[in-house]
C-alpha cells in the first residue's frame, strides 16, 4: 500500500498505528488502538473529481486555484461550471490539468524537482501565452551595463542590522514600542471609488481583528494569537489556511519591528530602489521552509515603505504587497495612517482617521464565534 501525505511526522504516526494493529492481531487482542494524531484531509477527501492535485492538503486547493486565476487573468467560470465546480464540461478545465502535468514534468526533468516553472512563467496574467516580446512603451536608456533597477550590490554583502536598527529608532525606539499594549484604529476602506468604514484592533503580543462594515454585514479578518479565521456576511466563520494564518500572524504582531530578528533567521540586503518619491533600501528576510519576506525602507527616514510577502500554494506563490504612508506620532510611536494592499486580482487602501493606544481590549474580541445552532 502506498501512502502519500507529504509529512514525515504523519507517516511515522501512521506506521505506529499499523504496527499496533499487527501486534494486537498476533496476540488475539480485539480492543481498538489508542487514537493517534489526526491526519490532515487531502483535497480528494473534501472536494469532488480531484485529479491533478491529489495528495494536496485540502486547505491548499483554493489558494492553488487563486494562483491559476491570477496567472491567467481569468475568473473561476473560465474553467468551471458555475454552481457545479466538479463537472468537466468546459475544455479549459481539461487543458489546465494537462498544463499542471506539463509544468510538473518540466520541473522534475530539468530543475531537479524544484518548482521553477509555473503557470505565470508563460501566461504572465494573460489567458493565452504571448510568443513575441512586446515593444518598449517608454524610453529605455541603459549605459555601461547599468541595471535599470539601480546599481548592483557591492561585492561584500552588507549587513542588514543597521537598516533594521534604524527602523526601530525611526518608529520611536524600543522602549516606546514596548509600551504599546493595544491599538484601536478607525477609518475607511477605499476600493473602486467606494468608501466603507473599517476598524482594526490589535493587542500585544499577537492578536488582531479587522472589521469592515458592509451594508449587508461585516467582513472580518482575525488572528486570536494561535489561529486565524475569516468571517463574511451570511456565512459561518471559517479558519484560515496555513498560508493565510502565517500572514495574519505577521500583521498581528504589534511590536513587529522589535521581533524581526527573532522571527527570521537570515537577512540579505537587496538592490536600492525608488518607490514613489523615496529612495529605498531593500531587505530580504528569510525563514526555514517559508517564502521570503521583502521589505523596503526609506533611506532618509528609516521607516518601512513597502512589504511584499508570499503565500505558498502547490502551483506557485501568491504575492501580497503592502505600501505604508502618512506616518504620524501617536504617544511617542510613529504609526502609518495609510496602507495600500495589492494582490494579483485586487487592490484597496485603508486610511486611518483615529488612533487610540493602550485602551482595554478583552481577549474574547478576537475569538472565532461558535457555529449558529441549527
Amino acid at each position: 500500500m502506498l501512502v502519500r501525505t507529504g509529512n514525515a511526522a504523519h507517516i511515522i504516526a501512521l506506521t505506529v498505528i499499523i504496527a499496533r494493529l499487527l501486534i494486537q492481531s498476533a496476540s488475539g487482542q480485539t480492543s481498538a488502538p489508542a487514537a493517534g494524531p489526526a491526519l490532515p484531509k487531502m483535497a480528494e477527501d473534501v472536494f469532488k473529481n480531484i485529479q491533478s492535485l491529489k495528495a494536496t492538503p485540502a486547505d491548499q486547493l483554493i489558494p492553488a486555484m487563486q494562483f491559476i486565476s491570477a496567472s491567467l487573468g481569468v475568473e473561476c467560470g473560465f474553467c468551471h461550471v458555475q454552481g457545479k465546480m466538479d463537472l468537466d464540461d468546459k475544455k479549459p478545465k481539461k487543458i489546465a490539468r494537462d498544463m499542471i502535468a506539463m509544468t510538473s514534468a518540466i520541473n522534475k526533468n530539468h530543475f531537479e524537482g524544484h518548482r521553477e516553472i509555473t503557470c505565470n512563467s508563460c501566461h504572465n496574467g494573460s489567458e493565452r501565452p504571448k510568443g513575441i516580446p512586446p515593444v518598449a512603451l517608454t524610453d529605455v536608456v541603459q549605459e555601461h551595463g547599468e541595471h535599470p533597477a539601480g546599481p548592483p550590490p557591492p561585492a561584500t554583502a552588507p549587513s542588514a542590522d543597521p537598516i533594521l536598527d534604524k527602523y526601530v529608532a525611526a518608529l520611536g525606539g524600543a522602549e516606546a514600542i514596548e509600551k504599546v499594549k493595544s491599538r484601536v484604529e478607525k477609518g475607511k476602506l477605499l476600493t473602486a471609488g467606494h468608501e466603507t468604514p473599517i476598524e482594526v484592533t490589535s493587542k500585544a503580543p499577537n492578536k488582531r481583528i479587522s472589521v469592515t462594515h458592509m451594508p449587508n454585514g461585516e467582513i472580518i479578518t482575525a488572528y486570536d494569537g494561535t489561529n486565524g479565521w475569516l468571517g463574511n456576511p451570511g456565512r459561518p466563520a471559517r479558519e484560515m489556511s496555513s498560508g493565510e494564518a502565517d500572514a495574519a500572524k505577521l500583521d498581528a504582531d504589534l511590536q513587529f519591528a522589535l521581533h524581526l530578528k527573532a522571527t527570521f533567521s537570515e537577512f540579505r540586503v537587496g538592490r536600492p530602489e525608488k518607490i514613489g518619491d523615496a529612495q529605498c533600501v531593500a531587505v530580504i528576510a528569510i525563514r526555514k521552509d517559508q517564502p521570503p519576506l521583502r521589505l523596503w525602507f526609506d533611506e532618509s527616514t528609516g521607516l518601512l515603505v513597502r512589504m511584499v510577502r508570499y503565500a505558498e500554494t502547490p502551483l506557485g506563490r501568491n504575492p501580497t504587497q503592502i505600501d505604508y504612508a502618512g506616518y504620524r506620532d501617536v504617544e511617542g510611536v510613529k504609526v502609518p495612517q495609510k496602507w495600500t494592499i495589492a494582490r494579483p486580482n485586487s487592490r484597496f487602501t485603508i486610511e486611518v482617521t483615529d488612533v487610540q493606544q493602550n485602551v482595554p481590549v478583552e481577549d474574547a474580541k478576537f475569538e472565532k464565534p461558535a457555529p449558529a445552532a441549527k
